[in-house]
């Protein structure tokens, strides 16, 4: 059944920056937003996108990640002849192996593509907070008869250092990739989103697969290898919200986001939705004494203190004469009575006992609360 257009959406990462919040579980699956995960931002915007062809590429912890996407209902991705297809290693192709890079991975799943004969291919990541519509990247694509189209975002300058960053003339045509440039020529930053004629990207990817001196990446490898042929490529820029949840500090950051009523990513959108498994709790309760100052909180909870500029998963029971700020409590999370917990990231099935004090202001980052730091504290 030949597809227009067939998604690879890369979920492996481990997410080692993340600490404590990926030891056992995979980045795309952390939980974010007060009801979401990580991955339920591409996952919705594939199929906002009208993209129901997808294959996710897990690999490290992926027991919750593949729980989660289940069939696929959620994002309209329960289909019977295509829909969400869990793509893990080993089980990739005969004799697999764990995947060496990001080209490795479509590489070793070639046949699953294959079978759609698309006539392109969207690769996409599984950690990235986000509402874009695909289908106007794959129109800029047509419109500049492009081989491949990377999705670019301006940066500011004194962090562009820290990006692949992408140098073009005015017409957007990709001339150079610079890989994290210590003196960068422009701040269009790379955002991992790719887009290929799946024609010419098979053929880089198996001759990519063929090379021992390769990191098989596409940011190192095939994506420079394209430019040496000088093939067609552009970049998309891309205006909207855009974050790289991989560090403690820039997953809280982006969780406070949330808060902000101008914010261009939304979960209030109803035309560009953010799908997830739904919980069917109980409503929210707050008792007499409980305040609740520009936070997101979840069905099941129980709040009796103050909460303020926080977001709360659901079930979370916070206890009389506590106060939660600037705070992330994951699902199950209990906070005592006269308990004060600030610039936190409470995580799941956690339990802080009364009058327990934890002040992240005082920290570089956010701290991350799990059951071992609570023991430590008694």
């Amino acid at each position: 059944m030949k597809k227009r257009c067939v998604g690879m959406l890369l979920a492996g990462g481990e997410g080692k920056r993340l600490g404590l919040l990926t030891k056992n579980l995979a980045k795309p699956a952390v939980p974010f937003g007060g009801k979401y995960r990580i991955i339920d931002f591409t996952l919705s915007n594939c199929s906002n996108s009208g993209i129901h062809t997808v294959g996710v590429l897990t690999q490290y912890s992926p027991l919750v990640l593949n729980k989660h996407i289940g069939i696929g209902k959620p994002w309209d991705l329960d289909r019977q002849e295509d829909g969400a297809t869990i793509l893990s290693p080993y089980t990739a192709k005969k004799g697999g192996s764990w995947y060496q890079g990001t080209a490795d991975a479509i590489y070793q799943n070639i046949h699953y593509i294959d079978q759609y004969d698309p006539e392109y291919v969207l690769v996409i990541s599984g950690d990235h907070i986000y509402q874009m519509n695909y289908e106007e990247l794959i129109q800029h694509h047509e419109e500049k008869q492009s081989d491949a189209t990377i999705s670019v975002i301006e940066v500011p300058w004194e962090e562009a250092s820290r990006f692949g960053i992408l140098n073009t003339h005015d017409n957007l045509e990709i001339y150079e990739f610079d890989e994290k440039p210590a003196k960068p020529k422009n701040n269009l930053a790379s955002m991992g989103i790719y887009l290929f004629n799946w024609k010419t990207l098979r053929e880089y990817l198996v001759a990519d697969a063929e090379s021992d001196t390769s990191d098989h990446d596409f940011g190192k490898d095939v994506i420079p290898a394209m430019l040496n042929d000088e093939k067609r490529m552009f970049a998309y820029r891309f205006e909207g919200y855009w974050k790289d949840v991989g560090t403690i500090q820039s997953y809280w950051e982006a969780n406070m986001d949330l808060l902000e009523e101008d914010l261009s990513v939304s979960l209030n959108n109803k035309e560009w939705r953010t799908y997830s498994q739904d919980t069917n709790y109980p409503p929210q309760f707050l008792d007499e004494n409980a305040v609740v100052e520009n936070s997101l909180i979840n069905s099941g909870s129980w709040i009796s203190g103050t909460v303020k500029n926080s977001i709360l998963f659901e079930c979370i029971d916070v206890g009389a004469q506590s106060l939660v700020s600037e705070s992330i409590l994951h699902p199950n999370v209990k906070i005592g009575k006269g308990c004060t917990v600030k610039r936190a990231i409470v995580m799941e099935n956690v339990d802080i006992p009364d009058n327990t004090v934890i002040d992240g202001t005082t920290e570089e980052e956010p701290v991350v609360i799990n059951r071992d730091y609570v023991e430590q504290l008694t």
